[in-house]
């Protein structure tokens, strides 16, 4: 696996952001799948990034590790399984170009959901966004995004803050959510060829640069109040949706 001086400053980057997205500000971590998709193909990309955002995962845990609510993890993983299956079979047939496109209308499309949600609520007089089939379809949603682009950041963070989510408790269960999710993942990824000795290799340099994207995330997280946390972290989902779908 050889790369040029500029694409190994945008993997460090990548691999910054990585850490940064875990420890703190989770749809940061879209730039990272736009990132990479600029570096390898998009499909492959998928691959390489996964063991890096588990070692991230690992340090999230530890770091989080009180501040997780099990009940919203439960209820969620059957679905989240559905989802991971069902992008397993895409990965097969879907072009890289196709994946890109896919996961950025996902991503927009739930982001403006849910910064219209009270709007739409009140039109309809229902509360879909707390209703037991909206949380199943983000739970398949999440898994499909997650297996075909690790890019379920945002729909994680929809899920957690109609749940009425504050920033500790979005952390910690969002990170132990994505350490499962992941490494359930390890075994279909390397069925596709996406994990390789090489492509492990690669991971293993980058792992000095995730955990000083880990400290910073950790760091900025306690400075930042509830209501912006929330509105960068959507930001940061829309910006990296329009940027996969126009990549």
């Amino acid at each position: 696996m050889e790369l040029d001086s500029i694409q190994i400053v945008i993997a460090i980057i990548a691999a910054v952001l990585i850490g940064f997205a875990k420890a703190g500000f989770p749809s940061a971590g879209i730039f990272v799948i736009v990132l990479m998709a600029s570096i390898f193909p998009t499909k492959e990309s998928t691959g390489i990034v996964l063991p890096m955002l588990i070692a991230a995962d690992i340090i999230a845990v530890i770091y989080y590790r009180k501040t997780v609510i099990w009940k919203y993890l439960i209820s969620l993983i059957p679905w989240v399984l559905i989802g991971i299956v069902l992008g397993f079979f895409v990965l097969l047939y879907i072009q890289n170009d196709e994946l890109s496109l896919l996961i950025g209308i996902l991503i927009l499309s739930l982001t403006i959901l849910h910064l219209s949600k009270n709007k739409l609520e009140q039109k309809l007089n229902i509360h879909f966004m707390r209703s037991a089939s909206f949380y199943a379809l983000l739970g398949i949603l999440a898994g499909f995004t997650t297996m075909v682009g690790n890019a379920a950041g945002a729909i994680m963070a929809i899920y957690l803050f109609s749940k009425g989510s504050q920033k500790q408790d979005f952390i910690g269960t969002n990170a132990w959510f994505f350490l499962s999710v992941n490494l359930i993942k390890v075994p279909f990824s390397v069925g596709l060829g996406l994990i390789t000795p090489q492509s492990l290799g690669f991971n293993a340099w980058m792992i000095p640069a995730i955990i000083v994207g880990a400290f910073l995330g950790i760091r900025l997280l306690p400075l930042i109040p509830q209501k912006y946390f929330q509105l960068i972290i959507l930001m940061f989902a829309a910006l990296g949706g329009l940027r996969l779908i126009f990549l």
